[in-house]
């Protein structure tokens, strides 16, 4: 029998998912587009509006608690005590409509980790058709539009900058000077190199997986949005069979006559998992909460990108500091409203570089942003007058951090704790990160350009005053992910089996960024967007694609 529950809210589909995020709306088109009924559950609300939609305006939606959760970690013992701020998706879309729009696959080395660590078929070979089959990729606009390596008619677009600012291919140029190369396409052949910067914009628009798949699916007749905070799951025995969610005030059931699917975040998911009986069992015991499957591995495996700005002062008055001012910014918006053109039709991420540390690395291990302006990522504060900045961190932190519940009530933020620069090999990796950007500055391309160092400041040289810099100003790259592990299932941290089932219970999967194992290289939303496509033909029963390498 089932336990008392609240009435039941719309008829059964096929399909719960818990989350219109990146992986939920890929997930949820692929389900529909192959005939299946989904009703997909979102806490947020819409996405329409210009804070969103502006590519130009990306530093708004994320401090703006109609579309953040407001997350933030504990006091992160090694930054001072700092508590940094966590921004997730809480809107249509999830992160993808607040996030930078950059668009990274991640090295093929990244996939094969996950595969020797226990996720059998996503090393890159497994992955590489999801990446393909989910993007139209536009090329380079003054180079080639076709790649064996890259997708040409899939629901997301991928464009590049035109790069006008000088300064983008000022960067690109420096970065080969200092001895690396330039790459045409990371995401494809190389990462490795300096080159242009990719995004998921199209026609001056942020393409979110919201406009990339969430409504097109709903062209279908078969998807079903439902607005709602997903209070826990609901079993018959260990079958999960439902959601139950609170809506408007009052409690309902929606019910899934296949499968749930929780693709909610490496926050939330976790959360969700554990107050629905999933997790550590003597945690969800503290709060009362009766265990249905002892995995202590949710919640752990907790993983993020650090970074800090290294900003220098610009000589010539070619930065965005023009147009960081309530004309500049009025102007900038009006003809992005008009006509989606413009600087606003950019997130200004127009060049970057992957390179490795040391020699005695394997493939690369420190990412750079690169921006013509010296400003906080969040747009809060920028410097007085006209300077640049690159963005640098490392990409494969040993440290790992936990996510926790607070209370059993649904509507409580979770204790985020992500242990950053906890590991020793961390602040090695993170003073190559200041030293190499130094070098890339000093080369001749940036001779016409670079002014005084802002930050962290030509006076800190040695390697305590680097770490000094490091625990007061580094910040998220807003990367949280890998909080409910994918594995082998005999594997006792693992949450969930290569094909996304939560072990130890029936009929529940989880499908986003949580799953991975090991972070990869760069920013995420691409692969979580590609984890929703692959786990809809693991969910369909499907022949698994597999590319020849």
């Amino acid at each position: 029998m089932r336990p008392i529950e609240p009435p039941r809210g719309a008829a059964p589909a096929d399909y719960v998912i818990i989350g219109a995020g990146s992986a939920g709306c890929a997930l949820a088109y692929r389900l529909t587009e192959a005939g299946r009924s989904v009703t997909l559950i979102e806490f947020g609300g819409s996405d329409i509006g210009p804070f969103i939609q502006m590519p130009g305006a990306l530093s708004y939606p994320m401090n703006m608690s109609r579309y953040d959760w407001g997350f933030s970690s504990q006091p992160e013992p090694h930054l001072d005590g700092r508590r940094l701020v966590t921004p997730r998706g809480k809107v249509i879309g999830g992160s993808s409509s607040i996030n930078g729009m950059v668009f990274v696959r991640g090295n093929p080395m990244d996939y094969q980790h996950w595969a020797d660590s226990g996720a059998a078929g996503w090393d890159y070979a497994g992955v590489l058709p999801y990446f393909k089959r989910m993007e139209t990729w536009h090329g380079d606009p003054t180079g080639a539009k076709t790649s064996p390596w890259r997708g040409t008619d899939g629901p997301l677009h991928i464009t590049r900058g035109k790069r006008k600012n000088p300064l983008f291919n000022t960067f690109i140029q420096a970065g080969q000077q200092a001895g690396w190369p330039r790459t045409d396409d990371y995401n494809g052949e190389q990462q490795e190199g300096f080159g242009p910067m990719e995004a998921t914009i199209w026609k001056g628009r942020r393409w979110s997986a919201a406009n990339a798949y969430l409504r097109p699916a709903k062209k279908s007749g078969l998807l079903t949005v439902v607005h709602g905070l997903a209070q826990r799951i609901l079993f018959q025995g260990n079958r999960a069979y439902g959601v139950e969610i609170l809506r408007k005030g009052r409690a309902e059931v929606l019910e899934a006559k296949r499968e749930v699917v929780v693709s909610a975040s490496t926050i939330n998911t976790p959360k969700l998992l554990m107050l629905s009986g999933i997790g550590p069992a003597d945690h969800l015991r503290q709060h009362g909460i009766t265990p249905i499957a002892d995995r202590p591995g949710v919640g752990a495996n907790l993983q993020d990108h650090l970074e800090v700005y290294m900003q220098y002062k610009s000589l010539k008055p070619i930065t965005l500091y023009t147009y960081y001012n309530l004309l500049g910014k009025g102007r900038v918006g009006v003809e992005w409203l008009l006509q989606k053109t413009g600087l606003g039709a950019s997130n200004q991420f127009e060049s970057c570089g992957f390179i490795r540390s040391s020699d005695a690395v394997d493939y690369p291990d420190i990412q750079y942003h690169f921006l013509p302006l010296a400003v906080r990522y969040d747009g809060k504060s920028a410097a007085k007058g006209h300077g640049f900045q690159a963005h640098v961190g490392p990409m494969r932190s040993k440290s790992r951090g936990t996510v926790r519940l607070t209370s059993a009530d649904a509507a409580a933020a979770p204790e985020i704790r992500f242990n950053y620069m906890s590991h020793q090999d961390d602040w090695a990796e993170f003073r190559a990160c200041v030293r190499h950007t130094r070098r890339i500055f000093d080369q001749p391309a940036f001779a016409p350009y670079r002014g005084e160092e802002i930050q962290p400041g030509d006076v800190l040289q040695t390697d305590e005053q680097i770490d000094g810099f490091i625990r007061e100003h580094a910040e998220s790259a807003y990367h949280p992910c890998g909080s409910a592990r994918m594995g082998a299932a005999s594997d006792p941290m693992a949450v969930v089996d290569p094909e996304l089932r939560v072990i130890g219970v029936e009929g529940l999967r989880v499908a986003d960024s949580s799953i991975f194992p090991r972070i990869t290289n760069g920013n995420l939303n691409g692969p979580s967007i590609m984890t929703g496509e692959k786990a809809a033909d693991h969910i369909l029963g499907r022949q698994m694609l597999r590319e020849t390498l």
